[in-house]
């Protein structure tokens, strides 16, 4: 199906629902902000992770 163009939160509800409730408000909010500054990659996090289950698998074998 092609869409014209992108429905909105609102609109979407309406087709789903059908119309809205004046107990139901449709709020918009900030996107959230990072707590800490990171100075890892995810990437690097990845990689550091399967060093150290591969450096397990060793020391299992090793036992």
């Amino acid at each position: 199906m092609i869409r014209l163009r992108p429905l909105s939160e609102a609109e979407c509800y309406a087709r789903c629902y059908g119309g809205s409730e004046p107990t139901v408000r449709i709020v918009r909010l900030e996107p959230r902000r990072p707590r800490h500054p990171t100075t890892v990659t995810g990437e690097a996090l990845r990689r550091f992770f399967e060093d150290r289950l591969d450096g397990r698998e060793h020391d299992v074998e090793a036992a």
